[in-house]
């Protein structure tokens, strides 16, 4: 039997409307809606806003995101963050929640079935070591309303391949307008339509071609994600990533 929560939305966009949905669900109660576009309860995160929630779930814009961080440190109220495009703030952020005594989960992505795609990218970068005629290309679509790119999906999707490989080093998101070196790693980003999001990992050589494909049918596994994410956090102190929660969640996989 879980814990009921009073759970604070940050961000009340499609994705903040389908966690409320599956707080819901699960037996959790909403402590408010926060928006700056006022289609929330309140246009603006404060002391007043978090003091009686349990927890917050974050997926709002990147400019507030040390703002906010403070905030929740200050209030003692554990934050699930999945706010993308801060990823150079990432240490300044981790030290502030710390240095307040905080509790932050961030990640880019919250779908089990999207850290199932990692896994299996970082042990096919590992075998590329040894089957060297590969080389290696990541994609990503999204639809045409997303603000940032490439995803941060994406981003952790290339860190993962740079991290397990001998053989790229530099990770280049920009158009080609050359020959790619041997050691980039190049991920491709299109916009348009409504599809929530796709990611593609290729191998290819000469002789042939592998895909590892995570393709999203909604955007209710990130929220689903999301949620269980704050459920895990409940009583931890500390910044952790979402690497850690998907972890447990699978048994311990890394």
């Amino acid at each position: 039997m879980r814990d009921k929560m009073n759970v604070l939305i940050v961000g009340y966009g499609r994705m903040g409307r389908m966690i409320e949905s599956i707080l819901i669900d699960r037996g959790h109660e909403i402590a408010g809606r926060v928006d700056p576009a006022g289609v929330g309860d309140h246009t603006a995160l404060n002391a007043e806003v978090l003091k009686n929630a349990d927890a917050v779930i974050e997926f709002s814009l990147p400019a507030s995101i040390k703002e906010n961080a403070e905030m929740y440190a200050e209030a003692g109220v554990p934050a699930i963050v999945g706010t993308t495009g801060w990823d150079a703030r990432r240490d300044e952020i981790k030290s502030c929640v710390e240095a307040k005594g905080g509790t932050y989960l961030w990640g880019s992505n919250f779908s089990i079935g999207a850290h199932i795609l990692f896994i299996l990218t970082e042990k096919a970068a590992a075998l590329m070591n040894s089957a060297d005629q590969y080389d290696i290309m990541v994609n990503e679509y999204h639809h045409k309303l997303k603000k940032d790119s490439p995803s941060g999906t994406a981003l952790t999707i290339a860190e993962k391949i740079i991290n397990n490989s001998d053989l790229k080093s530099e990770i280049v998101t920009d158009r080609l307008d050359r020959a790619i070196e041997p050691r980039e790693l190049h991920v491709g980003s299109i916009r348009g339509g409504a599809i929530p999001g796709t990611h593609t990992v290729t191998l290819d050589s000469a002789a042939d071609s592998i895909e590892i494909k995570h393709t999203a049918r909604s955007r209710g596994g990130f929220a689903l994600g999301a949620v269980l994410a704050a459920e895990w956090l409940k009583g931890k102190k500390g910044f952790f990533r979402v690497e850690d929660f998907i972890s447990e969640s699978l048994g311990g996989v890394n």
